[in-house]
């Protein structure tokens, strides 16, 4: 979890096209990890995973503060609170989730616990970061470029940045979420035997 924290930290400071950044291809898989952790150890230790990954996550979201880029902070706080609020969150309702469906198909509890838990992630860490009606989080952040109203991912309705952002982030999570159920399904057959 720790390397899935540090890895998307980093690779969030780079673009993909117009609308995503590198981040938006790993971080992800820190709810395969955290499914994998429930369907092998059970909800206990997922939620010890999650924990060290939100502490990992809030140092790297601190020192990324600290961290002087041309615009200012490479992160700013606005950016840390909403990335640490909607990682919690997100990954304790994933391990949740997960755990109330655990005895049904092998595929249900990864695909309902992570389709639910991006969809969480997605709506809190970019509302906070960047929704103008919450400016009040941190008020010395400037954040009026996500507000550019442009069309949705460049052919939809007028809506600002951040929601074409958004919206391009919750279609690569919920990808990956049916791409990450055929690892889920080997890892989890392989340490189930091993155990």
């Amino acid at each position: 979890m720790a390397t899935i924290v540090v890895a998307s930290n980093i690779l969030v400071q780079f673009l993909y096209g117009d609308w995503l950044t590198w981040g938006a291809f790993t971080y992800p898989f820190a709810f395969l990890i955290t499914d994998v952790m429930n369907r092998v150890y059970g909800a206990a230790a997922a939620r010890r995973v999650v924990l060290v990954g939100f502490a990992v996550g809030l140092m790297c979201s601190l020192i990324g503060t600290q961290i002087m880029g041309e615009f200012g902070p490479l992160v700013t706080l606005r950016i840390a609170i909403g990335s640490g609020i909607a990682f919690l969150v997100a990954q304790m309702i994933d391990v949740s989730v997960f755990s109330a469906l655990r005895g049904g198909a092998w595929w249900r509890a990864p695909l309902a616990s992570t389709l639910i838990g991006s969809t969480i992630d997605t709506a809190l860490f970019f509302s906070i970061a960047f929704s103008g009606a919450l400016s009040f989080v941190h008020t010395a952040t400037d954040v009026s470029w996500a507000a550019e109203a442009l069309p949705i991912l460049g052919f939809g309705p007028v809506a600002p940045l951040w929601v074409s952002l958004a919206m391009a982030d919750w279609t690569v999570k919920l990808s990956l979420a049916l791409i990450a159920l055929v690892p889920f399904r080997v890892i989890t057959s392989r340490m189930v035997t091993n155990l």
